[in-house]
């Protein structure tokens, strides 16, 4: 297999099955060689004479070239006994106490299995309501979700994927305002992303500039109105302020809905690239445009005979996933099989843009992503009429727009884009239809040594042109864009530009090209830079109503992290009056990460083996503790979760002092035992030898701070009066609170990526939906 060993180290710590021990008990082969096997089998349902060994190797060839990969609890339990292989799900919430944490203990089942869910809460009667079977009022849907989302953190399925919800509601429901703001403190509901279902008439009382009315959902009675205008505004300064609410487009999506007498399409699921009915799951896959080229003499084209044939044997794949999911509600079974959605899309439509020497922000680019997307659609239909001549359509056929028009097909959706977050880091190449969001990064690998890594189509024409050299890299890497480097060709520059060198309306115009050929929605970030304005986003969301969009996501870079820069004297005030009362201040967060430290690592012979132990420092101070434990066996978990802890409480400003004070003195058994005949052995556990390499690294801090003496560089002067009275004073950010908007991976310390509603780390793999 010619995958990255960055990949590699992926799928090992993420998808190979593994003992009781947490060790891999297959190889990556092996990986492929089960999920084939259990897809391929799935034929002897409809052909109990299928070649099913030579469909085996078909799909195991797809895959193991990259070519197609399917979503990532495919590739983790296909053949397992988990068996649950979809990502994605939508569940009802009704408006009884019943209903509600029916749907709380449904999701506490699905993330346990490895997948997402979706929900609105627009069902459910607005905060005050009369609740007439107790006499009490009812608390409202944000209420609710705070249950879900504390129901999500409980379960956090078992660290192989983590939890993840999209929260909808509807713009017309009465508390449409408390659910606009409700994730304006970025540690409240964490579990969620939340969108807004936009409808046409609130749209046309936008453009209008005119009231719009609330509707009780319990009584269908109109309860309120309000300016759209001020509804939309809100809307787009959240967004602004830290990337939510989103928006969909709920009417535009119904109008799509391929099975309308079955029921109304009212969430999604935490990506925003799925909508489905209540309990409909759906089973995605994405084919690896960058494999999908040809060389002709000395120059890319797409191979379109490729294409066709993989995207013939990838909906063929997809519809066996149907069969051979074990789902984890027989509800939801039931829905699935009734509609048969699957979702075909893309991955490394960047890279394919690279190699065609294609600037992704221009309209060569926008045409060809609408003519590939809508060549894999119709290819998709063809693919599905032809399964249905063999199989039968799907169970809710005469209830769909497909029994209407004549055609007998066997899913009821063929198409998704897709985030493709961590299997675009497999098949090593770039996300769905994202841009490349840097043209090299460092990554951290052992001995704490840094690695430029570039991307591979960038470093191919740089050595052609002859302008690569190790020194640039390394200087690309620290930048991540081409913009300020000098000794890069023009015509280079123009072509590989990254996320943030994109204005946001070419993002806008890509995702539109895409969703005219496609049936479900596009999973798309929209990347604004720091210094974007509320307006720019504004323009986004209406551009992307105006285009066809079938909903929006943005992200202003660093603003998740970051505190409003525009506080108010007024606001400041009462922020700093509740830090007076014990009870209101703040939880204690760690600084994130930072990009570059130093350190040592040293070899501790203990009773398992050796152990290694990284003790890395910045100018702040010791901010993390890495451990590895040699062949011998012992515990590591236990390690890496000591290492971990320690690492947090590090850079949450605990003095390094009192964390080796709780670590010195900790005895193993295991280590004693061994003491007496062992010299090599001066520790008394692996905690004991931490805290003894802390103490060592906190004396070379001493040493390097009497050698260097410290310089005080002022970063910006406040200016400011203290006039209560004027409500325009602002608040001015250090230097070192806008590194502090940076965002890094939780597990690994790397930067990560906002992309489709996601955030994804491309060092390890971690990834967020929520």
């Amino acid at each position: 297999m010619k995958i990255t060993e960055n990949a590699r180290k992926v799928l090992e710590r993420r998808y190979l099955a593994k003992d009781e021990n947490g060790k891999p008990i297959e190889t990556v082969e092996e990986m492929f060689e089960r999920v084939a096997k259990t897809i391929a089998e799935v034929d002897l349902i409809y052909d109990k004479k299928a070649d099913v060994e030579a469909l085996k190797q078909r799909f195991y060839d797809m895959m193991t070239n990259l070519d197609f990969l399917p979503n990532s609890p495919t590739l983790m339990n296909a053949g397992r006994p988990l068996g649950q292989l979809s990502a994605c799900f939508v569940l009802p919430v009704g408006d009884s106490m019943e209903e509600i944490f029916d749907a709380v203990k449904y999701a506490a089942i699905i993330h346990k299995s490895g997948g997402g869910t979706g929900f609105s809460f627009s069902r459910l009667r607005p905060k005050g309501a009369t609740v007439r079977s107790t006499g009490g009022v009812a608390s409202g849907p944000v209420s609710f979700m705070k249950v879900f989302n504390a129901a999500t953190e409980a379960v956090r399925q078992g660290g192989t994927r983590r939890g993840a919800n999209m929260g909808i509601l509807r713009v017309d429901h009465p508390d449409i305002l408390e659910f606009i703001q409700c994730k304006k403190d970025n540690n409240e509901i964490t579990n969620f992303n939340i969108s807004v279902a936009i409808t046409e008439e609130f749209m046309k009382a936008v453009e209008e500039d005119r009231e719009y009315d609330l509707i009780d959902p319990h009584t269908n009675k109109v309860v309120n109105r309000l300016r759209a205008r001020e509804v939309f505004d809100l809307i787009v300064e959240m967004a602004w302020r830290n990337g939510e609410p989103g928006i969909v487009f709920l009417d535009r999506i119904n109008e799509k809905n391929p099975t309308p007498e079955v029921g109304e399409i009212e969430s999604t699921n935490p990506c925003g690239e799925q909508p489905l009915l209540p309990y409909e799951s759906c089973n995605l896959g994405s084919i690896n445009l960058e494999n999908m080229l040809k060389k002709v003499e000395d120059r890319y084209v797409i191979d379109y005979d490729k294409l066709k044939e993989t995207v013939y044997d990838a909906v063929h794949f997809l519809d066996n996933v149907i069969d051979a999911n074990k789902y984890p509600l027989p509800q939801i079974e039931e829905m699935t099989k009734g509609t048969r959605k699957i979702g075909l899309g893309v991955m490394g439509f960047a890279n394919m843009l690279l190699r065609l020497g294609i600037p992704y922000d221009s309209d060569e680019a926008i045409e060809l992503g609408e003519e590939l997307m809508e060549f894999i659609d119709e290819t998709s239909k063809e693919a599905s009429i032809k399964l249905a001549e063999k199989r039968g359509t799907f169970g809710f056929y005469d209830k769909s727009i497909y029994k209407k028009m004549g055609i007998k097909i066997r899913n009821a959706t063929t198409t998704t884009i897709a985030p493709t977050g961590t299997i675009s880091i497999i098949a090593g190449t770039s996300s769905g239809i994202e841009p490349i969001f840097a043209i090299a990064m460092t990554r951290n690998v052992m001995d704490n040594t840094e690695l430029v890594e570039v991307n591979p189509v960038f470093k191919e024409v740089a050595i052609e042109r002859g302008f690569y050299s190790e020194e640039l890299m390394k200087e690309i890497a620290q930048k991540g864009s081409l913009k300020d480097i000098k000794g890069i060709l023009e015509d280079v520059k123009r072509v590989f530009v990254i996320a943030h060198d994109i204005d946001p309306e070419w993002h806008v115009k890509m995702q539109a090209a895409f969703q005219k050929h496609v049936d479900n929605a596009v999973s798309k970030t929209v990347n604004f830079r720091h210094d974007a304005t509320v307006d720019d986003v504004r323009k986004v969301y209406l551009l992307a109503y105006k285009l066809g969009c079938k909903g929006v996501t943005i992200y202003r870079d660093g603003s998740r992290e970051s505190q409003v820069l525009n506080l108010g004297i007024k606001e400041k005030k009462e922020e700093a009056k509740a830090n007076e009362n014990p009870s209101k201040k703040e939880p204690l967060r760690p600084r994130p990460r930072p990009p570059v430290t130093r350190g040592i690592t040293e070899k501790v012979r203990i009773g398992c083996g050796n152990l290694y132990i990284t003790v890395n420092y910045d100018d702040q101070g010791i901010c993390e503790v890495f451990t590895n434990l040699g062949r011998a066996g012992g515990c590591p978990s236990q390690s890496e979760a000591t290492s971990r802890l320690i690492s947090i409480a590090l850079r949450s400003g605990i003095d390094a002092k009192t964390i080796v004070e709780q670590l010195k003195g900790i005895r193993c058994h295991s280590t004693l035992r061994q003491m007496a005949t062992n010299k090599e052995i001066k520790v008394l556990s692996c905690p004991d030898a931490i805290g003894k390499v802390i103490e060592k690294v906190m004396k070379i801090r001493v040493e390097e701070e009497q050698q260097f003496a410290p310089i005080d560089i002022p970063i910006y002067e406040n200016n400011h009066n203290n006039d209560e009275d004027d409500p325009k004073e602002e608040v001015v950010l250090s230097e070192v609170d806008l590194l502090d908007e940076e965002r890094f991976c939780p597990e690994c310390g790397s930067p990560i990526e906002h992309e489709g509603g996601c955030v994804v780390c491309k060092n390890c793999g971690y990834s967020k939906c929520g």
